[in-house]
């Protein structure tokens, strides 16, 4: 059976054999998540023309598309997407043109940063909540009596509980009253998801990972904030990210909310690696007993953890459009083409899983960074089939509407031929309930980056 280990091992021995034409450019690879860089601000008014020029060719050197796999978009975007896939193409076809946000992180000083980058014609797209933040030290969990701890973990582990057994969580103890119900070391830390976009597609360049030093931002596709908000979490709810590394929805969640339990779960052990560094590269110490790492099998939650949490993140693995364009030789791009074939049965597993995890009455959503409507509306749809205690969201006008400004969104699976925008006279109310969709655009080269939200009935 096709697993997610299997998933991430096979996309990390191909990695590994174009490491050396990714090294200067890591967005190359992981395109939607962690860009590499020295820890100073790039003013591109001082770049010279010559030196511009330099880049670009240097860039356009390194940055070759698989024809193959193009071929295989044209085909398949081009009926799913109509007019769309013309834009998105273009967007894809030129990584110089992809544009990164910035998300400031809460828990470190970030003044000096955000005039910075308004001084560089950086604007912020996504407000401070009003939720109150509460913050407790005392344990959340009572581990279960047959947890072992796992062999040859990470160091940076133990700064976040790892547990692979049954988490029992005492809803009802004194502990978890008085955590509640108290103010905290961090209460001036009110939840605030802030990032900062350009209408160009400048670098920012990323902070290195120092141990006992917060990061004060973080970068990535804007577009995968939009999962988060549509999450609508709260302080105090036990929220699972199913798929959690590299952990930018983590950290995500972390600035929207105080959560009682935030469960990050990766069972990859290279990327749960990845995840603990980030999280300890964005949260204090102090909420460590808020935090925590699995390693389960995302497609155990439904039997181990049934009914515990209130949230649910389904950050599915995807075939990322952005890397596997990037392919680089007919052997990985048959191996990759094997690979989607098989990632929806995986995905709807995942999120078959997350419904079972939740409570009666709370909530899942689904993301991918893919354009695939196979990974996405179908998933989604066989779903439904199988749940009948799931009941599909509409998210049009509390995400597309408001931030249409930003993102363009398409409406849904088209025939061939006919246009998928955002008209909002016209637009399917059936595809509404099933997801929205974030296509790249010129100017506006976010995603891809659907989601759907999904509640389960009481």
């Amino acid at each position: 059976m096709f697993s997610i280990r299997q998933f991430y091992n096979s996309r990390r021995s191909i990695r590994s054999k174009i490491r050396n034409k990714t090294q200067r450019y890591p967005w190359c690879w992981w395109s939607c998540y962690c860009h590499s860089g020295s820890d100073v601000v790039i003013h591109p008014h001082k770049q010279t023309e010559s030196t511009a020029k330099k880049l670009n060719k240097r860039a356009k050197r390194e940055r070759s598309s698989c024809q193959a796999v193009l071929e295989q978009f044209d085909q398949q975007y081009s009926q799913e997407l109509g007019e769309l896939w013309t834009s998105a193409r273009a967007v894809l076809l030129d990584p110089q043109s992809w544009q990164y946000g910035i998300m400031l992180n809460r828990f470190a000083a970030v003044t000096d940063i955000t005039q910075i980058l308004q001084s560089q014609g950086f604007s912020k797209i996504l407000l401070q909540t009003d939720a109150s933040s509460l913050l407790c030290d005392a344990p959340l969990l009572k581990q279960h009596p047959s947890k072992q701890p796992e062999e040859n973990v990470s160091p940076l582990l133990s700064n976040y509980p790892l547990d692979n057994s049954h988490l029992q969580l005492d809803r009802n103890s004194d502990t978890v009253k008085q955590c509640l119900q108290s103010e905290s070391s961090l209460s001036q830390h009110s939840p605030s998801l802030q990032c900062y976009i350009h209408p160009y597609p400048l670098r920012f360049p990323s902070q290195a990972h120092r141990p006992g030093h917060l990061k004060q931002y973080y970068l990535l596709n804007a577009a995968s904030l939009l999962p988060v908000l549509a999450l609508q979490v709260k302080d105090g709810e036990n929220i699972l990210d199913l798929c959690s590394a590299p952990g930018g929805k983590a950290i995500a969640i972390m600035q929207s909310c105080t959560p009682a339990l935030l469960c990050c779960n990766e069972p990859d052990p290279h990327r749960r690696d990845w995840l603990a560094k980030t999280l300890e590269s964005f949260l204090p110490h102090s909420l460590k007993s808020r935090v925590i790492v699995s390693a389960l099998d995302g497609r155990c939650f439904g039997q181990s953890e049934a009914s515990t949490y209130d949230k649910v993140l389904v950050d599915a693995p995807c075939s990322n459009d952005r890397s596997w364009l990037y392919s680089t030789s007919g052997q990985q791009v048959e191996q990759r083409l094997r690979e989607r074939a098989r990632l929806p049965a995986l995905q709807a597993q995942l999120l078959k899983s997350a419904l079972s995890a939740v409570r009666p009455g709370g909530v899942v959503v689904y993301s991918t960074c893919t354009l695939s409507s196979s990974e996405n509306y179908t998933v989604i749809e066989t779903v439904l089939k199988d749940c009948p205690e799931a009941e599909p969201e509409d998210l049009w006008e509390e995400i597309v509407v408001p931030f249409s400004k930003y993102f363009t969104f398409s409406r849904g699976p088209c025939s061939h031929g006919q246009t998928a925008h955002t008209q909002f006279d016209t637009v399917s109310s059936y595809h509404h309930r099933l997801g929205i969709l974030v296509v790249p655009h010129p100017g506006k080269t976010w995603g891809p980056m659907f989601l759907s939200r999904i509640r389960r009935r009481i």
